[in-house]
């Protein structure tokens, strides 16, 4: 406990020290979503109608560009090789990492997610849809991107292979969440995409550990 206690003080730590590299992937975000009413006009039908998909990917390429530096420094500086021979399990020091580039990166978006929604002329009901398929999709893309980072955190300027590796495989929840925020417009339930999301999320939550401390052991190695 008191080695995984250490770990997220750590990232916390560097994120506090890199608080510039760590704010693009939010301003790579909120520049999305402000130049779109700008590019294709103010009518609030169409904002409306394209609101939400736009945020997602937004939402995915941002945390993407954020994502590359998730062990790129404890690859650097040796303490990936120190967690590999802790007696601490590597998948539970996964978690932690995950967890805490998630909250990270996600907690500020969330914070100004109502100014957004202003933007885009999101409805009261298309914003809930749209923050509940942000809090069960983002963990999932987190938790699966970690696994392409863990592939290529050796390589030098992977963001690119990253990127090409990862946005194939997040099509179907982009799908699903913008379905979600489509049949909330039209007052439609929308539970069945949010269930969908969910297994996604849990079904990675059970695996994608294991799956990112083997990646991480091979790109060690």
């Amino acid at each position: 406990m008191v080695a995984l206690k250490s770990v997220f003080l750590k990232d916390l730590a560097l994120a506090y020290r890199q608080r510039a590299e760590l704010m693009q992937p939010l301003m790579f975000f909120v520049l999305v979503i402000t130049l779109f009413p700008l590019a294709i006009g103010p009518s609030p039908e169409t904002l409306q109608r394209i609101g939400g998909g736009v945020v997602w990917v937004a939402a995915i390429l941002s945390l993407l560009l954020g994502m590359e530096r998730m062990f790129r420094d404890d690859f650097a500086d040796g303490s990936l090789e120190q967690y590999i021979l802790s007696p601490t399990p590597l998948y539970m020091i996964v978690v932690v990492k995950v967890l805490t580039h998630w909250l990270m990166h996600i907690v500020p978006l969330f914070l100004i997610s109502p100014l957004l929604a202003l933007f885009l002329n999101l409805t009261f009901d298309m914003y809930v849809a749209l923050m509940l398929t942000l809090l069960l999709g983002t963990p999932l893309i987190s938790f699966v991107g970690a696994i392409g980072v863990a592939l290529t955190v050796g390589l030098h300027r992977g963001g690119v292979l990253l990127a090409l590796l990862l946005i194939p495989i997040f099509i179907p929840l982009l799908i699903f969440a913008t379905s979600a925020i489509e049949s909330a417009s039209m007052l439609l339930p929308y539970h069945p995409q949010l269930a969908i999301i969910a297994a996604l999320l849990l079904f990675s939550v059970a695996l994608s550990p294991m799956a990112i401390a083997y990646s991480l052991k091979v790109s060690q190695n």
